[in-house]
């Protein structure tokens, strides 16, 4: 779209909207078609993002178990595990679909409250509006 944009993660809507946290429109009746396009396809991804979790603890399921290591080594450790699942994408180490019986998606911690308003950065509407933009530039899908 003719602009430079920053890596972003998602979130839902219980998070504040910074330009670094990408998260959907409010869910009411007054939602463009646009807007409404653009919560599905962040739901879309987002849905890519927690099977792709789920894949790596399958495959390393230390992850499973990460309270048996230090809170210093946890970020080694999933760095680690990262590297080591993407080499076995890389040479074709299938993916064992019974891996999966021991792993339950589990809900990832968020707010249980919305953020309040006040925290949320101005400038980060521009950043979704430019990727509800793109999203809409790039059809059905």
């Amino acid at each position: 779209m003719g602009k430079a944009q920053k890596y972003v993660l998602l979130g839902d809507a219980t998070y504040p909207l910074q330009d670094w946290i990408l998260k959907p429109y409010q869910e009411d009746e007054n939602l463009t078609q646009r807007q409404l396009q653009f919560n599905y396809r962040l739901k879309r991804a987002h849905s890519v993002i927690e099977n792709a979790f789920l894949r790596l603890k399958a495959r390393w399921q230390i992850l499973l178990k990460c309270d048996d290591c230090s809170l210093e080594l946890l970020p080694t450790l999933v760095l680690a595990c990262c590297i080591l699942h993407n080499i076995c994408e890389a040479h074709d180490n299938p993916f064992n679909q019974e891996w999966l019986e021991g792993t339950e998606p589990t809900e990832l911690p968020k707010p249980c409250q919305p953020a309040p308003a006040a925290m949320e950065d101005g400038r980060a509407e521009q950043v979704r509006e430019l990727m509800c933009q793109y999203f809409e530039s790039c059809g059905e899908g």
